[in-house]
């Protein structure tokens, strides 16, 4: 039902149309239109006919041809009022036509507008020279009836491009922010997984004289891509929407196997928890993992075999989440920017407080997310 009366309302120009004509021939309506004239009445001839016809059917043409349409109808309503034809309701095509005019002409504006006043004007002395009894003042009034619908129309015009404006901004502005969001979830997912397998490998290289220190490190390698694997899938799935985005999972998503992976990759990792740990949802989860992903990432690559420390202590109303390093530098835990900038975006979007820089310490990564 809903598609059908859309189908219809696409069609409201001829629809007017057919309305402006057919109520002309409505006993009771059919004189209930506009008299500018106000000459006697004269009989109904072929020429009438075509004009009142004129006068509602051009409105047809409103939504396609808007400057045609005002033409046409301004033409039939100005040639019906100097023979001096009977009021019709089909004269009312005049003041849709203004309107529709205002809100639909796109080029020469200005110049239509001022065609259509002189062309006013011209009506206005030419009524007067066969004779009407139309009164300057009633002439002014109507013109300002004429040019208030041009008014309205141009204000329905503005209104609609303000609206276009606006939905094309917003879509704009969720295209970055989603593109930013799959930045991020990809640096999450490729530079912890790359760099976990670039530690290993090269711990399989320098260790080629101990055969089980070989195996264990290749089989590191091996579980690292399988990991990166499923979460580069998970991630396509959701660009393509074979899996809902809401509802993926990260191949990782235990705090404790990321330590035990940084400690596999030869990195001396302090882990603590405090306080009694609860059920977070999926949004919340995931940050404490991408935190903690992200600084170790960062240790193992800019400070590699600094002493590192993970902290995470729960209370009544929000997590606290604490990676420091032992470093002399200013990268760290920092690492290039890039990925801290994301949890930034990722923490803030939570509502919570996020902070990266050189402490006590040495280097400190803390994020404050709300229970």
């Amino acid at each position: 039902m809903d598609e059908r009366l859309s189908s219809v309302w696409r069609h409201w120009d001829i629809l007017t149309a057919a309305a402006l004509v057919g109520l002309s021939f409505v006993p009771g309506v059919e004189r209930q239109g506009v008299d500018l004239a106000e000459l006697p009445d004269g009989a109904m001839d072929t020429w009438g006919w075509v004009l009142l016809i004129a006068q509602g059917a051009a409105v047809a043409l409103l939504r396609s041809r808007p400057a045609l349409c005002l033409a046409l109808v301004g033409t039939a309503f100005a040639a019906y009022q100097l023979l001096g034809y009977p009021t019709t309701f089909a004269a009312l095509g005049l003041l849709v036509a203004v309107v529709g005019a205002g809100a639909l002409v796109r080029r020469q504006r200005r110049s239509v507008a001022l065609t259509a006043a002189v062309g006013y004007v011209l009506l206005c002395i030419a009524l007067g020279g066969v004779g009407s009894p139309t009164r300057i003042l009633d002439h002014i009034v109507f013109g300002l009836l004429l040019a208030s619908l041009w008014v309205v129309g141009a204000w329905m015009r503005n209104r609609v491009q303000t609206q276009r404006r606006r939905s094309a901004e917003a879509e704009r502005v969720a295209v970055e922010l989603e593109r930013a969001r799959l930045a991020r979830e990809l640096h999450d997912v490729i530079t912890h997984h790359v760099t976990a397998m670039v530690v290993q490998a090269d711990a399989a290289q320098y260790g080629t004289d101990d055969a089980t220190r070989t195996s264990a490190s290749l089989a590191m390698i091996g579980d690292t891509g399988r990991a990166a694997l499923t979460d580069l899938r998970g991630l396509l799935g959701a660009l393509d929407g074979t899996v809902d985005d809401a509802a993926r999972t990260p191949a990782i998503t235990d705090v404790q196997d990321l330590v035990d992976r940084a400690r596999a990759g030869g990195q001396p990792v302090e882990f603590h928890r405090e306080g009694e740990p609860r059920t977070l949802d999926a949004a919340r989860e995931l940050a404490v993992v991408r935190v903690v992903q992200e600084s170790l990432t960062n240790a193992i690559k800019h400070a590699n075999g600094a002493p590192t420390r993970v902290r995470i202590r729960y209370d009544e109303t929000e997590i606290d989440v604490t990676v420091t390093n032992e470093t002399a530098g200013a990268v760290g835990l920092g690492g290039g920017g890039h990925g801290l900038a994301g949890l930034r975006e990722r923490i803030a979007l939570l509502g919570g407080e996020f902070t990266a820089g050189p402490s006590a310490d040495g280097f400190a990564v803390r994020a404050r997310i709300s229970a």
